[in-house]
């Protein structure tokens, strides 16, 4: 038999993933839905070769945690301060608003069960998604690439801080706002110590474990997250917000040319080893079939990917002045590219204290992944079509 073996089929998946992707198409599969959809292929629900329990339930744990802390390792404030970042903030702003009203909507839907956390689900951007595009076509370091990232910024950052304060159920809203206030605190004075005390002996001995078989510094990585995710969990937040506020804090760390070798066996362990877990564990979790029978459910993907667009691309008409013409719509689909990685956690924490319907999550994922499937296809194309020709 072959099931019984979940590390080899689920690395098998992470490495059949890319190679499909370098297939020559018209239109580019990003490589977390590839991985999602051999996931789903090697799950419970297609060929049985994979369970979602014991080992793989807890490899998809620390999964999640190592994309919110590869998440936070990739943001960089200083790129997007001044004009980028309050538009971006106006922007996330407005898309609260019209999600709440999306939602208040759906609660008026019969048989809709639409709890809160959906508002949060339509207000997220995948960065991890857009931004290698813009970097490969050189747009990042431009204005037009600045408010891009600005705005996919505030649409991780938004949803993690509010989910930390709204899906916690330990304690009441008052003494949970508290607890924030105090975990915000402690990462602040992190980050101080992050940006200014490096002492130079303790810069030397880390220097002289990087590359030997001790490898202190990524061992002390790792235990800032282990750190912060038992912080998170004890003052009565989500984990995932010690994972991000981790991540963030060796960005700063880390930055200049002395902290890139650091960044980079971060990179490769999550990339290599965790990220697999996650991407490939949500496939394994995803029961097409059932969401396949349940018409009212497969009828909200289409409706779900809709209002990704709409939530999320509405609000460009706030830059004025600084996206003009043609390039609207391909900032809207490129801000509407939903976060994968803070939906399933979102629908994970929904499905598991019961406020969310199975069918509506499995819906939500799935709009997920086609909008990240389409959006930025389209939005490349379309930004081709308004770049200016050369001359002649």
């Amino acid at each position: 038999m072959l099931s019984g073996h979940p590390v080899f089929w689920i690395l098998a998946a992470a490495v059949l993933a890319p190679l499909l992707a370098e297939i020559p198409l018209r239109l580019k599969v990003p490589i977390v839905v590839l991985e999602i959809l051999l996931g789903i292929a090697i799950g419970p629900h297609a060929l049985r070769l994979v369970q979602f329990d014991g080992f793989v339930a807890t490899m998809f744990t620390f999964g999640m945690a190592a994309t919110l802390f590869m998440g936070g390792l990739e943001l960089d404030f200083e790129d997007i301060k001044g004009r980028p970042s309050v538009l971006a903030f106006g922007g996330w702003a407005a898309s609260v608003l019209l999600s709440i009203i999306v939602v208040v909507l759906l609660r008026m839907v019969p048989s809709m069960h639409a709890p809160w956390a959906v508002a949060l689900v339509l207000c997220t951007t995948g960065l991890g998604v857009v931004a290698p595009g813009f970097r490969d076509s050189g747009q990042l370091g431009t204005p037009f690439g600045r408010c891009v990232v600005a705005a996919g910024t505030l649409g991780e950052v938004g949803p993690i801080i509010a989910m930390s304060l709204l899906l916690s159920q330990r304690y009441s809203i008052w003494r949970e706002s508290g607890f924030l206030l105090a975990f915000f605190l402690i990462i602040g004075i992190a980050f101080a110590v992050g940006m200014g005390a490096r002492p130079p002996k303790v810069l030397e001995i880390l220097r002289r474990h990087m590359n030997k078989t001790t490898q202190l510094p990524v061992k002390m990585a790792l235990l800032m997250l282990a750190s912060l995710l038992l912080l998170g969990e004890k003052f009565g937040l989500e984990t995932f917000s010690g994972a991000f506020a981790a991540g963030m804090i060796l960005a700063v760390a880390t930055r200049g040319g002395r902290g890139s070798v650091l960044r980079e066996k971060m990179e490769t362990l999550c990339f290599g080893w965790f990220y697999p877990f996650f991407f490939v564990g949500v496939g394994i979790q995803f029961d097409l079939g059932a969401l396949a029978h349940d018409l009212p459910a497969m009828l909200l993907v289409p409706v779900f990917a809709l209002l990704f667009l709409i939530v999320r691309g509405v609000p460009v008409f706030l830059y004025r002045g600084q996206i003009e013409g043609l390039q609207r719509w391909p900032f809207a689909l490129s801000s509407a590219v939903p976060s994968l990685t803070i939906i399933v956690v979102i629908t994970e924490i929904g499905t598991r204290d019961k406020s969310m319907n199975p069918q509506v999550a499995a819906a939500i994922i799935g709009a997920a992944m086609l909008a990240v499937l389409l959006f930025p296809t389209l939005a490349s194309a379309l930004l081709s079509r308004s770049a200016p020709k050369p001359p002649g």
